[in-house]
């Protein structure tokens, strides 16, 4: 695809994730928009995630506060991965301190034939704020994103948030044609939802995976990494770079890898010189521990600098937290690590 600023296909983000030699180590941060900003705790007062999700407008000012902030190399869409299904017409919402709430949780293929596929036409706004975000950002890449096909499954039919996913591995187990209805199904709308973002604009993609450490290798293999498979090779015949990420997913990651990544996220509990060669021919995304950024800065620095040196073995390595910024996060700390990975010398 064409690049809509002549720089941009020179970005160290997008060069990092193709195992291109980076000018420095690229980095950006999972939740970096979000409630650790006290601008962004200004713009969404009074105003409903989902809502919020919704206004392009706001979209675009969320997504670009922490490019201004912290000059990271990338600006992440600001939405939420259960945004899709709401906009097919799911009765959904997200409650404060609980997380995304279904009103009538899966349970049949009734159930999941009545959930439409998604059509650009759904989502007018998510075009919009795309095209917006680019034309501010310039030279620095939009990532769109979408949520894997087991986490959408997994609020679909536990109703909410859970632990133990007991329902939808019961489903996944007990139920084979309705869990295989179910996962084309998402797979399909987070295809869709990807490629979407992918022509308004977006440079590169990441499909979050939350909750997939709750599955065996086997499992993971056979119920639901073929689905994850469509979503980015769907993204992938648009041309940009694929960013696979998953929590406490130590024993998952040549699963996730060989699912169609080009750049594969560690979460903080893997040493990300473990994680290296169990991806072969594919960057590394990640992985500090988020908590660090608690910690002293020559602390959190020095752990960060031996990630980086971690990072060189790889094909090439986007720098991260191993999950996303806490909200209680001190931005002039995030500030700084950012300014640490940036200028370490390669």
């Amino acid at each position: 695809m064409s690049s809509p600023h002549p720089d941009l296909h020179d970005s160290a983000l997008l060069r990092a994730a193709r195992g291109e030699a980076v000018p420095h180590t690229p980095v950006w941060y999972m939740r970096q928009a979000g409630r650790s900003l006290p601008e962004y705790l200004r713009v969404r007062e009074g105003v409903a995630m989902l809502d919020a999700c919704m206004d392009p407008g706001l979209v675009t000012e969320i997504t670009l506060q922490p490019v201004r902030r912290y000059g990271v190399d990338a600006a992440i869409f600001f939405s939420d991965i259960v945004l899709p299904l709401k906009a097919v017409g799911v009765d959904l919402d997200i409650k404060p301190g609980v997380g995304p709430v279904v009103a009538q949780p899966v349970r049949t293929l009734e159930d999941v034939a009545a959930i439409p596929d998604l059509e650009a036409g759904h989502v007018p706004y998510i075009t919009e704020a795309v095209r917006s975000l680019v034309g501010e950002l310039g030279a620095t890449p939009l990532i769109g994103f979408a949520g894997a096909p087991f986490t959408v499954a997994s609020y679909l039919v536990e109703g909410g948030p859970s632990k133990e996913h007991a329902k939808t591995k019961a489903m996944m187990f007990g139920a084979p044609d309705v869990w295989d209805a179910l996962m084309r199904k998402i797979a399909g709308i987070a295809a869709a939802y990807l490629q979407v973002q992918v022509r308004a604009g977006a440079s590169a993609v990441q499909l979050f995976d939350s909750w997939a450490g709750a599955l065996t290798p086997d499992d993971y293999r056979d119920q639901v990494m073929p689905h994850s498979a469509r979503v980015l090779a769907a993204a992938g015949e648009l041309g940009v770079p694929r960013i696979h990420f998953g929590v406490g997913t130590s024993n998952l990651l040549p699963l996730m890898a060989e699912a169609g990544a080009d750049v594969v996220g560690v979460d903080w509990r893997t040493p990300l010189a473990a994680a290296v060669p169990q991806v072969g021919e594919r960057s590394v995304q990640g992985n500090l521990d988020p908590t660090l950024v608690f910690a002293p800065t020559e602390v959190m620095t020095r752990r960060a600098g031996a990630i980086i040196e971690a990072g060189k073995a790889a094909r090439g390595h986007i720098f991260n937290l191993g999950h996303g910024v806490i909200p209680s996060t001190d931005p002039d700390q995030l500030a700084r690590l950012t300014e640490f990975v940036q200028s370490y010398p390669r």
